[in-house]
């Protein structure tokens, strides 16, 4: 993950995602580098929008967040017609008893 992390730092200071900066950012934050790694991420990056790809990343979760307050009217809902439910049928369980 803290490689992810060191392409970021990258990208936010608007510089070149490469092999040379970002083991440069790994070993400032003393982390060992492993080549192979860092060959595969910035292979992996290459031709990627990052702005896009945030984008992307953060609306499904902002949007997921106001449809779950709609759900939770509607479990509330579903309560409160259990709890008349059994009000209803305790009443009428009392009634059966008067005549029982």
């Amino acid at each position: 993950m803290e490689y992810v992390y060191a392409a970021m730092v990258l990208h936010a200071a608007g510089k070149k995602i490469d092999e040379n900066n970002l083991s440069k950012v790994l070993q400032a934050a003393d982390i060992q580098v492993n080549e192979a790694r860092v060959k595969a991420l910035v292979a992996a990056l290459e031709g990627i929008n990052i702005d896009e790809a945030i984008k992307s990343a953060v609306i499904p979760s902002v949007a997921a967040t106001p449809a779950a307050a709609p759900a939770a009217k509607a479990e509330k809902k579903e309560e409160k017609k259990v709890e008349e439910e059994k009000k209803e049928e305790e009443a009428l369980a009392g009634l059966s008893a008067l005549f029982g």
